[in-house]
């Protein structure tokens, strides 16, 4: 299968699962969740969709298993919505990238301003003037 007829069922999956979970899914662990991306095997027979959670580890891990629990009940409802021949497994996995994203940010700003200088406080060449 082409690289782009993967793409396009990767982006009509994440669309068709971002809505399901919104308004079909009433699970109270589900927290806070946006789908990063979805992964689509070259036959299209499975997804792995990567899930960004809002919480601690422990509610981003609750919301983990929630969604790999239904997802028979996701790949059930994807059926009558895509007009495809074979409606793909579908599996879940926490997407870390902005964390770790976030974690780059914290250490370049670090690395910009020093510990022991800060904001408004004289430098060494203020000093010697």
């Amino acid at each position: 299968m082409s690289g782009r007829r993967r793409r396009q069922v990767g982006d009509l999956l994440r669309d068709e699962i971002s809505f399901l979970i919104q308004r079909g899914l009433k699970d109270p662990r589900i927290g806070f969740t946006s789908i990063t991306r979805v992964d689509v095997s070259p036959d299209i027979r499975y997804a792995t969709v990567f899930v960004s959670v809002l919480g601690t580890e422990d509610e981003q891990s609750e919301t983990l298993v929630a969604l790999n629990s239904a997802s028979g009940f996701i790949r059930h409802e994807l059926g009558p919505k895509l007009t495809m021949r074979n409606i793909p497994m579908v599996s879940f996995r926490l997407d870390r990238s902005m964390e770790h994203a976030e974690n780059v940010a914290r250490l370049l700003r670090e690395i910009d301003l020093p510990p022991e200088t800060e904001p408004g406080a004289p430098s060494d060449s203020d000093r010697e003037a």
